[in-house]
């Protein structure tokens, strides 16, 4: 159930869908996909972009269209985007290809750097930018996520949002290094503003997230979005999780399935590939499972918005909803996701590889409580 309503009453809210955001999109000539599930990022079709001179399509979900957004765009072969600045944040993911990209200011700054498929950075706040594809016989096309939609929306003035002469030099400065590859981690946070390979990066012990996973997040260019790698082994699956609205999650390698559902009703499947794109809905749970041959990999972007963080900042989503988060514990899920899983592998002449994580879980697993919020443990002594 997706809450549907009748027309009269969906009639009363109907000019409100409209933006200044959407309006932006369709006078660039370019369509929103507004779906929450896309088969293959490679495979949509897109439309000459003439402003900026190559093609692009737009991904805005209902349910983050005021958080931020998506966009693939694609850069012929031997051509160039035209040059861009802009008052809201990107971070990029290449899809294919090879090329360079030049960032500017107006002190003069520059630094020009190269990229190839699965190469990630960010674009810092109101730097003039310019995409080049380097090979003439190839296309390159990339994904990119932005907090475009709240800010287009918050100041409807498109001159101001894309022509306004103002560096923000402690975002960018000309620093020469600003787009080489760090291996500098804080915790979990890896401090970098480019990534030459999202699909090999070395990635962290990720155990609070179930199945013996990697995990590595980033925050590029002193932005407030943010992303993160995560990895599970084959024939395993993540635990189920919410948050707030607007992550778009990238396949980048294995093949499976994910499950999302709102609360209270039963999962829905989604089956991905590389290239894959899920957009979970606002505090939809959701659960990704891998039944390939390799190890099943995925890029978030995200906006802040979607952490929803306890007092000690860590996001509900690593935390058991034993204790008030909103992980699902192994020990608590529906016994239809693990028959769904079986079944899933047993297709494929595969073994899951489930019983050393639920194993693991028990040596930390909370306990539950009772109706009364006490430890349920504690009351049957």
């Amino acid at each position: 159930m997706d809450a549907v309503v009748d027309e009269g009453l969906a009639n009363k809210f109907a000019t409100e869908k409209d933006s200044p955001y959407t309006r932006w999109v369709a006078s660039e000539g370019l369509d929103i996909i507004s779906g929450h599930y896309v088969p293959d990022l490679r495979a949509l079709d897109l439309k000459p972009w003439e402003r900026r001179g190559g093609y692009g399509v737009f991904i805005n979900h209902d349910a983050s269209r005021t958080s931020n957004d998506c966009y693939v765009c694609k850069i012929p072969a031997g051509g160039k985007l035209a040059p861009q600045r802009q008052l809201f944040e990107e971070m990029i993911m290449i899809l294919d290809g090879k090329g360079s990209t030049k960032v500017w200011n107006d002190a003069g700054h520059e630094v020009t750097f190269e990229w190839q498929a699965g190469s990630m950075f960010a674009i810092p706040l109101n730097t003039w930018h310019q995409h080049f594809n380097l090979s003439g016989v190839e296309e390159a096309k990339f994904v990119s996520s932005t907090n475009m939609p709240p800010v287009i929306n918050l100041y409807d003035d498109i001159d101001f949002v894309f022509n306004t002469s103002r560096d923000f030099l402690n975002r960018f400065n000309g620093e020469q290094d600003y787009f080489a590859a760090k291996k500098e981690t804080k915790g979990l946070l890896l401090d970098t503003n480019f990534v030459p390979d999202v699909v090999s990066l070395p990635l962290i012990s990720a155990a609070e997230r179930g199945a013996g996973g990697g995990h590595i997040r980033f925050s590029m260019a002193k932005g407030s979005m943010n992303s993160h790698i995560s990895e599970f082994p084959v024939a395993t699956y993540k635990k189920g999780h919410r948050h707030g609205p607007g992550a778009h999650v990238i396949i980048l390698s294995g093949e499976g399935y994910s499950l999302m559902w709102p609360e209270g009703e039963e999962p829905r499947r989604y089956n991905w590939k590389v290239g894959s794109l899920i957009i979970p809905p606002n505090m939809w749970f959701h659960q990704h499972f891998n039944t390939g041959s390799t190890p099943g990999r995925y890029l978030a972007f995200k906006h802040e918005t979607v952490s929803i963080r306890n007092a000690q900042g860590v996001p509900k989503a690593w935390i058991s909803r034993r204790i008030g988060g909103d992980q699902i514990d192994y020990a608590d899920e529906s016994p239809t996701v693990r028959k769904l899983f079986s079944e899933a592998l047993a297709s494929s002449g595969v073994t899951p590889k489930m019983d050393a994580a639920y194993e693991a879980e028990l040596a930390t697993l909370p306990p539950l409580p009772d109706r009364n919020g006490a430890a349920a443990e504690k009351a049957a002594r």
